[in-house]
């Protein structure tokens, strides 16, 4: 009998978020919500910008290592990508539960229409095609709440 070594396992475990991902038919708003519970004790400083660039990187790796254990070129319970997505969407935006609710209402929108380039990014191979629709969706969700904030 074969079992899975521990770190597939442990690859798996985080890549769908302690197994939020496979909770859902909406593994993407799950995914979404977990990353805003984790990050929001990180604030808009230094220290969420540093662990913005550390989870983009990481999951992007996490998420084409699960994808290769689960046997599935992008499986919808990997939801790191979320998570990377929404931490770019509320990224240096204030702390306030308002600017929070609005990039992630525009995330959900951005990662679900697939505007240009997202829907071509989704196209690219392994982890970077998997994580990268979610940062386009979450940049663009970041600029348009940016822009919402200077005009107001």
């Amino acid at each position: 009998m074969s079992t899975r070594p521990f770190s597939h396992t442990l690859v798996v475990a985080i890549a769908t978020g302690g197994y939020v991902g496979t909770l859902s038919r909406a593994p993407g708003t799950l995914g979404s919500l977990l990353g805003l519970v984790l990050l929001w004790p990180l604030g808009a400083g230094v220290a969420r910008a540093l662990v913005t660039v550390f989870l983009i990187g990481a999951g992007i790796v996490i998420a084409g290592r699960a994808a290769r254990i689960m046997g599935a070129q992008d499986p919808p319970a990997i939801i790191i990508d979320e998570v990377v997505g929404i931490a770019v969407a509320t990224m240096l935006l204030p702390s306030r539960l308002l600017e929070r609710i609005v990039a992630f209402v525009l995330f959900r929108l951005f990662d679900v229409t697939k505007p240009f380039p997202a829907r071509q990014a989704e196209r690219l191979s392994g982890g970077l095609g998997i994580v990268g629709d979610d940062l386009v969706a979450g940049i663009y969700a970041n600029l348009v709440v940016q822009v919402w904030l200077l005009l107001s």
